[in-house]
């Protein structure tokens, strides 16, 4: 492992996607750091494009001794990690190959291959980046390399999970009216978290910085209107079942019916009184695990 490949990864993403065992990993390993695991991570993003090759060469008949080589290296770094669900599949592909039974190989490699790539696309997601603009406070924006680099992997996440279990939740209200966003605001700062886009052309961006636990949509904007931001939403693995409330002007009922079909939770008519707000979202809002 090379310091200098070292990614930083974003530990609560990791946790929430649920695919690699980084508790498990923590207990059976207690001296790993978060650096040392953020550097099997790198290894792991370094190795991802060669194991693919070497799985869709093995597909497609045509495999060479360093595409199981490969394989071998990366079941080795996938248990590291905590992905334990690989290691009879490449096994059967490994001991298919030594039999000569390329064919059989193939089929293992083709039930591996999806599951391989869904682990690849997912844990890229867990990436930090480098943004020009951050809507995140220094406290919630964590550097997790800087803040987590070479402390006890296991006390970081319990220091993780009681910060997730204290901290305000956190709401995200889209609306191209000022006025309306500064309600927002000044209705539910007390208790959540609230932050306000104008812009909803936005939304995707900040949704790669912040993981809202309820969104608050205006219906009609330039742009995207509300009905356009909810696939947008949906598509973020993290967004699949957050809650949607709708805050429109137009409460017909095809428009109530349009939105809950797009999967929207409730909808409140402008204007509202502060009450009837919080009530709406103390009904739908959910504070989510760290897993």
């Amino acid at each position: 492992m090379k310091d200098i490949n070292s990614k930083n990864f974003d530990l609560l993403t990791l946790l929430k996607l649920g695919d690699l065992d980084i508790r498990s990993i923590s207990e059976d390993f207690d001296t790993l750091s978060v650096k040392e695991y953020f550097n099997l991570l790198s290894d792991f993003f370094e190795l991802a494009p060669v194991a693919i090759s070497a799985l869709d060469k093995i597909v497609g008949l045509n495999a060479e001794k360093d595409s199981f080589k490969s394989l071998k290296d990366m079941k080795n770094l996938l248990r590291s990690l905590g992905y334990n669900k690989c290691t009879p599949v490449i096994e059967g592909i490994l001991n298919a190959s030594e039999k000569g039974n390329m064919d059989l190989a193939a089929d293992w490699a083709k039930k591996f291959f999806g599951d391989f790539k869904r682990l690849y696309t997912r844990t890229l997601t867990a990436v930090k980046k480098e943004y020009a603009y951050s809507y995140t406070s220094n406290v919630e924006n964590v550097n997790y390399l800087e803040t987590y680099g070479t402390q006890n992997l296991k006390v970081a996440l319990e220091q993780i999970d009681n910060g997730e279990a204290t901290r305000k939740l956190r709401i995200l209200a889209v609306d191209d009216a000022p006025v309306m966003l500064k309600t927002i605001s000044s209705t539910l700062g007390t208790e959540y978290k609230v932050y306000t886009l104008s812009n909803s052309m936005m939304v995707e961006s900040f949704l790669q910085q912040v993981t809202p636990e309820l969104f608050l949509l205006d219906y009609k904007m330039p742009g995207l209107n509300g009905f356009d931001l909810i696939p947008i939403i949906r598509n973020f693995e993290e967004h699949k079942d957050t809650p949607i409330i709708f805050l429109t002007s137009v409460g017909t009922s095809d428009n109530v019916s349009a939105a809950a079909m797009l999967g929207a939770s409730d909808f409140i008519i402008k204007p509202f009184q502060g009450n009837i707000l919080r009530e709406k979202i103390a009904k739908h809002i959910v504070r989510k695990k760290t897993f």
